[in-house]
């Protein structure tokens, strides 16, 4: 079995559980994911499954890709991943893995790339409090005084300000998976998961 499989995210919703409670959930579309590869611990030094997800168009993809992927079938796949897997002669190219690895109430974690907020100050990208509205402050969302005095006489490294945010790959650990629906290979879990909707996300079992 696969350690895990490539999605994408289409959105949050909520349900009802069996247990009456109400829990928040991020829908992912999972899956059916194809081998386009079979790493070995005697040709490649581990085992390992290459999984490709998505479809693109073939004047998108060079050649050497092409060929790559055209021994696991017709297809053109738009993302290319590795997972894991302890038996890797149970697979052979084209093979399909869905969404019916994960089962309800299982631990998985999901890597996924934030959403990008472009250039954002020191409030939005770090939570700063920002500074007095009132008696004619000029500070309201600066950052304020960032030296040392005389001595380091320089700015810190490391120091919180104004930059660059969002768009980093982020993990999410021990996400509870509330439903799995083969079917229209979706899977439901508990709680948010970082990224746009159709962002790509990394689902991965424990």
């Amino acid at each position: 079995m696969s350690k895990g499989l490539i999605g994408k995210k289409l959105g949050m919703t909520s349900l009802f559980l069996q247990d009456g409670s109400y829990v928040p959930v991020t829908v992912l579309e999972v899956g059916p994911c194809t081998v386009t590869q079979v790493k070995t611990a005697a040709t490649d030094g581990y085992n390992a499954l290459q999984l490709g997800f998505g479809n693109k168009k073939a004047k998108r993809v060079n050649r050497p890709r092409q060929g790559h992927m055209k021994k696991a079938g017709d297809k053109l796949f738009s993302i290319l991943r590795e997972f894991p897997v302890e038996n890797p002669e149970n697979f052979e190219l084209g093979h399909e893995v869905n969404v019916s690895i994960f089962d309800i109430g299982e631990s998985v974690s999901v890597t996924g790339t934030t959403k990008g907020r472009g250039f954002s100050g020191v409030v939005k990208r770090h939570g700063f409090r920002g500074g007095k509205s009132s008696h004619g402050s000029t500070s309201k969302r600066v950052p304020g005084s960032i030296g040392t005095s005389a001595w380091p006489s320089r700015v810190t490294k490391g120091k919180k300000m104004p930059g660059h945010y969002g768009v980093d790959r982020k993990t999410i650990k021990n996400l509870k998976v509330v439903d799995v629906r083969p079917e229209q290979n979706l899977l439901l879990i508990k709680g948010a998961i970082p990224g746009p909707p159709s962002g790509t996300v990394l689902i991965k079992k424990k």
